[in-house]
């Protein structure tokens, strides 16, 4: 992570994306990476800035002057934009200089901005509703400076631009720029192109009550890029959703066109779908990422955890390789085109498996669309990657003294390797920083699970050592019991990990949410987590706080030590509302809808955790990635925590315990997907099952309290 004086602002940015090409720019539509505070702006294509200028001016009475000189030429004043659906983002914008001398608008310019992989469409409608013909030239500027994404997230400025060549093909003018890894071609059907000075104009005259269209088309093609488009069709079936609190449909409504627009593939398998992390500076494979997002969407379908899973198996680690921290049976971190260098020290290979938890949530998602109701057959083959990555588990107890533990060795890799990566997170109580190698509290529970779901798995499939991981599990819970387990003034909590002399790192911490759901806790532990957890020094921002505001190390704006984070609330949901701990489940929830509609539902991948009673909406992190896959895929999350969903395909079985009483009144949620059938459950407001529409063949067991 970048210094904050340097590091590029995102919050207030239009965003349109088709996974791998992403649209950042301006709430007007226009870019220009080269304005002040605008580094990040730019059309991206796989981790390279293909557009760095597309601004869009008039002139009025058709005189197109210069065309790169400014004189003359006026901004389309923006009071509109929104996205509207995949890949779509809409513009409105009022020509204030034309028409009619009166105090109403009487043209204004509607613009559709529309992005698929490697191509953005925009179609420009110039409308008048001026007493006489309108007479204006219009003028696209656009250029592109090619530098690679880790530039941008260095703050760095743009480079010259990229030395265009233009044309007039078909009747289209053509500008075109490109090196040898990337070629851009922009096209203006009717317009005039001016390489020099990198324009495509338009002269045009618009009769009263008339509107007149104007298309422009960018078109990126890339020789050496590691990812791709994933099938224009995605891998899940969009589900019903309705509640008496109407922001529940919107949310998931949002988040289903923004996982739709993150699909993914490796260009060497791009049959397998995955979700790129998030954009901008993430818009690739991530183990941790994509395996939590395609964990949370399995109600939706296998598919995309099948895709996941064969992706990371492809990469598995096979060898040791320090610089890349690459290790048998492991599980990579990220992929990029190349060497990511944040400039500040960071130094990334292409491919770089500095992760500690990414293997053993391999596991659990192979495990859980196993249940899900994944064939067989999809599974056999993915069985030698299982138990490498099981051996890669086994291995890294044995070195880190019976816990997964994390050293950054090569001294330009991620401090932390854990979700909370940046290099201040791991935090003791009085706020001083822990020194690695550190085992972190979650990871020891998603160890925990992983080893008793390969049991399962390798039980199953007729393969050994089932009773040894229900032993190594057994065995990692009383070690985790005896040294992570601290006291204060509130009493007993789990820290949040053990710094390199084996000290307790005592921070209240979000970390202890997400090992509700894993198993590794008592009953009498999993109820002191969720009392700490409930209390206001967590749970009274919009969402559950990485840190308590209780904590020396807390600010409300600081990456991981007080911000909100939807993806980590929505994993403790899950853990709370499988505990039978709903109360606490309800009031995170509560917090997550109230603070979507400040985000127009595409919740971002965090923001400040001020309390909800202090600030009447969230407060932005400014830098944070929007959209983002496992923020996206929490309201799928949510929405299977409250309904209760728990299938065992394999077993025959469909349980349903719902949390109680539902923080979004009666819920019904049609088309979801289990065995690759329809499920239907409707919950009324009191939090009983109402109706149960399932698969046939799946037994229905429900919490005997739970029916209505």
């Amino acid at each position: 992570m970048t210094s904050p004086e340097r590091q590029p602002l995102l919050h207030d940015l239009s965003v349109t994306l088709a996974a791998p090409t992403v649209v950042l720019s301006r709430p007007d539509g226009n870019l220009d990476a080269a304005a002040p505070g605008a580094a990040v702006q730019g059309l991206f294509h796989a981790d390279v800035r293909a557009v760095s200028l597309l601004r869009v001016t008039l002139r009025p009475d058709g005189d197109a002057g210069g065309g790169g000189d400014d004189e003359g030429w006026l901004p389309v004043v923006t009071v509109m934009n929104a996205t509207d659906g995949p890949g779509v983002s809409r513009f409105v914008g009022l020509a204030q200089a034309l028409g009619d001398a009166v105090p109403d608008p009487t043209v204004r310019v509607d613009r559709r901005r529309t992005v698929a992989p490697g191509r953005l469409t925009e179609r420009l409608t110039v409308r008048s509703s001026a007493t006489t013909p309108v007479h204006l030239a219009v003028r696209v500027e656009a250029a592109g400076d090619l530098v690679t994404l880790d530039h941008t997230k260095a703050g760095l400025a743009p480079r010259s631009s990229a030395r265009a060549t233009s044309e007039l093909s078909s009747g289209s003018g053509v500008l075109r720029w490109g090196d040898k890894a990337v070629e851009v071609a922009v096209r203006a059907p009717g317009a005039t192109p001016d390489a020099e000075r990198s324009t495509l104009i338009w002269t045009l005259t618009v009769k009263p009550g008339e509107s007149t269209d104007l298309h422009l088309t960018i078109d990126v093609s890339e020789t050496d890029g590691v990812v791709t488009a994933a099938d224009s069709e995605p891998t899940w079936q969009r589900p019903d959703v309705t509640a008496d609190d109407r922001r529940l449909p919107a949310l998931l409504e949002q988040s289903l066109d923004d996982l739709h627009s993150l699909r993914m593939a490796m260009a060497a398998s791009p049959g397998d779908t995955f979700l790129a992390a998030g954009v901008p500076w993430f818009f690739t494979l991530f183990g941790r990422d994509s395996l939590w997002a395609a964990r949370m969407l399995l109600p939706l379908g296998t598919d995309l955890a099948l895709g996941t899973l064969r992706t990371l198996a492809a990469q598995q680690g096979t060898r040791a390789d320090p610089a890349a921290e690459e290790e048998p049976g492991k599980i990579l971190h990220e992929v990029r085109r190349g060497v990511f260098d944040d400039g500040m020290g960071l130094r990334l290979p292409p491919v770089y498996y500095g992760t500690v938890d990414a293997t053993p949530l391999w596991i659990c998602l192979l495990h859980d669309a196993w249940r899900w109701g994944l064939p067989a057959d999809d599974i056999e083959p993915l069985l030698p990657a299982l138990k490498a990555a099981l051996g890669w588990i086994d291995a890294a107890a044995r070195a880190g003294d019976g816990f997964l533990s994390y050293l950054d060795s090569s001294g330009t890799g991620l401090a932390n390797q854990g979700w909370k990566d940046s290099a201040d997170a791991a935090r003791f109580a009085d706020g001083r920083l822990a020194q690695a190698p550190l085992a972190l509290a979650e990871v020891q529970g998603y160890a925990y699970e992983a080893a008793l779901a390969g049991a399962a798995l390798l039980d199953a499939f007729g393969l050994p050592d089932g009773e040894h991981w229900r032993t190594f599990a057994a065995d990692l819970a009383d070690r985790f019991r005896a040294r992570f387990w601290v006291t204060d003034q509130h009493g007993p909590y789990p820290a949040m990990a053990l710094d390199g002399s084996g000290r307790p790192v005592d921070a209240v911490a979000s970390n202890m949410g997400h090992l509700l759901a894993t198993g590794i806790l008592n009953a009498d532990e999993t109820a002191a987590v969720a009392a700490r957890l409930a209390a206001p020094d967590m749970s009274d921002a919009y969402g559950l706080r990485t840190m308590s505001s209780r904590s020396g190390g807390y600010g409300p704006l600081r990456y991981h030590c007080g911000t909100v984070w939807p993806h980590d609330t929505a994993i403790t949901v899950t853990g709370l509302a499988r505990t039978g701990h709903a109360e606490a489940a309800a009031r995170l929830i509560e917090g997550i809808l109230d603070a979507a509609p400040a985000f127009d539902y595409r919740l971002p991948e965090l923001w400040g955790g001020d309390a909800r009673a202090d600030t009447p909406a969230p407060v932005p992190y400014p830098a944070a990635c929007r959209p983002q896959a496992w923020s996206a895929a929490s309201a799928i999350a949510f929405i299977t925590a409250m309904t209760g969903l728990d299938p065992d395909v394999p077993a025959g079985h469909l349980h349903l315990r719902p949390t109680g009483h539902l923080p979004v009144g009666a819920l019904t949620v049609a088309g979801l997907t289990v065995a690759g059938e329809r499920l239907s459950v409707t919950v009324g407001s009191d939090g009983r099952i109402a109706s149960v529409s399932a698969p046939a063949g799946l037994i229905v067991k429900e919490d005997p309290a739970s029916r209505g």
